[in-house]
This record gives C-alpha cells, sequence and structure tokens, in this order.
C-alpha cells in the first residue's frame, strides 16, 4: 500500500515537531513473526490507549554518550538521508548518533534490556499530524532481539507490555479490539510482508518522511481496510 501524505511545514498554531524515536522489536516463533508492543495508559497526554512500540523523545543527554563506531553511523546517516534529520558529514553522524543512542536508552528504559547499537536497522519516518497539540518527528528502528534476550513492562507509560504476534495484532485491530496509529499499522504489514525477523536486516528500503494530513487520516483507515480486504470495524 502506498503511504498517504507528505510533509508540509509552516503551519499556523502548529507546533514544532520534536524529535523522537521507536523501536520495533521483533523474534521469530513457531507460529510466524512475533512484536513486542506496549498498550499506552489512558491517561497520556499524545497517543493514549493505542498499542504502540517502545520509544520516546530524543533528549540533550544523547548528544553525549553516542560512542559508535564511524562505519555504523555512516551507514545509518545514508538510511536517512531523505528526512529531515538528513545532512552532510559530522553533522550527518552526529544526528545518526543522537537517534540510536536515543533508541538503546529509551528501550533500557521501558523495557529493561541492553540493546546492540549494530542490531537496530533504520525503517521509517513519521511526522505526526499538524493541528495536534503535540507532534513528534519518529524515527522508527526494527531490531531483532538475539535468543535468551527477554523485554520485560517497566515502563509507567503503559499499562501492559507483551510479545504478539504480527498477524493477530492486525487481525485484533481489524475487529475493533484495538487502536493502532497509521505508522504502526504501516511497519506492521511491512513486517508482515518482509517475512522473517532475519529478512528485515536483509530488505534495502529508501527511507522518506511521511506525514498525513488531517483530513486523510480516515481515508488512510478506509483505503487500508480496502487494500487488506479488512472488515470495517465500526460495522
Amino acid at each position: 500500500m502506498a503511504q498517504v501524505g507528505v510533509p508540509k511545514e509552516g503551519a499556523i498554531n502548529s507546533p514544532a515537531p520534536r524529535l523522537a524515536v521507536s523501536v520495533v522489536l521483533i523474534r521469530d516463533s513457531l507460529n510466524g513473526l512475533e512484536v513486542f508492543v506496549q498498550h499506552r495508559a489512558s491517561t497520556m497526554d499524545f497517543a493514549a490507549g493505542v498499542v504502540a512500540f517502545p520509544g520516546g523523545r530524543v533528549d540533550d543527554v544523547d548528544s553525549l554518550h553516542g560512542q559508535f563506531s564511524l562505519d555504523l553511523l555512516e551507514k545509518h546517516a545514508a538510511a536517512w538521508k531523505h528526512t529531515h534529520v538528513s545532512a552532510e558529514g559530522s553533522e550527518a553522524c552526529h544526528s545518526a548518533s543522537r537517534l540510536i543512542a536515543a533508541a538503546v536508552r529509551e528501550v533500557a528504559e521501558e523495557c529493561d534490556i541492553s540493546l546492540e547499537p549494530h542490531s537496530l536497522t533504520p525503517w521509517a519516518n513519521w511526522i505526526t499530524p499538524e493541528g495536534l497539540p503535540k507532534r513528534f518527528d519518529t524515527y522508527f528502528f526494527v531490531c531483532a532481539l538475539a535468543p535468551g534476550v527477554e523485554p520485560r513492562h517497566v515502563t509507567t507509560e503503559a499499562s501492559q507490555s507483551h510479545w504478539v504476534h504480527v498477524r493477530q495484532l492486525l487481525e485484533e485491530e481489524a475487529a475493533g479490539l484495538h487502536r493502532l496509529l497509521p505508522p504502526t499499522l504501516t511497519i506492521l504489514d511491512e513486517l508482515l510482508e518482509a517475512g522473517g525477523a532475519e529478512h528485515t536486516h536483509q530488505k534495502r528500503r529508501t527511507i522518506e518522511a511521511v506525514q498525513l494530513l488531517p483530513e486523510n487520516i480516515e481515508e488512510f483507515y478506509r483505503l487500508r481496510r480496502a487494500f487488506r480486504s479488512l472488515p470495517d470495524p465500526k460495522v
């Protein structure tokens, strides 16, 4: 399914999006690919009640602890070259370092595990639609966890965290049991098409910033249901 909408800047009374990261933790199982998700607390002031991936905003501290290899930074900088953090030379590597550091930190804080930076695969960049009181320019990574590495539910920003089969989560969303935002749904669709965890690292991607216009959000859900031949949960 084609992604809908393109970045648009300069909207009146719309806050500038803050830099953020989200990490899609995956693993293979006997019944297919699984993903680790969080059910965000209903009291949150952003994306309350939705099922999402671990993550959060990029903080100042993420500029201080990025001791990553130049090869890794250049690889990530190249992956993000069509996004808003694109730059040249050392500036591009600095942006890549901040995103990697934030991803590792957020997963440690929310899932109580330490990720190897080289296990993070740049995957997507989505920007919150204009008109909302909080907006984020979010960089998504996919990370296949090594055997024996088990994330836990330790965050206060979610009511629960757990593994779920990608296909099961999509079916439950289609049945109206969960609410997932467009970036989450799109990434889950892509993971389902990619196959097993090992294929996510092999897949070459051109990552461009995606931003839905507010009036296109309902159309996104309608088109996706039609593309996937999914039932309308409102029916």
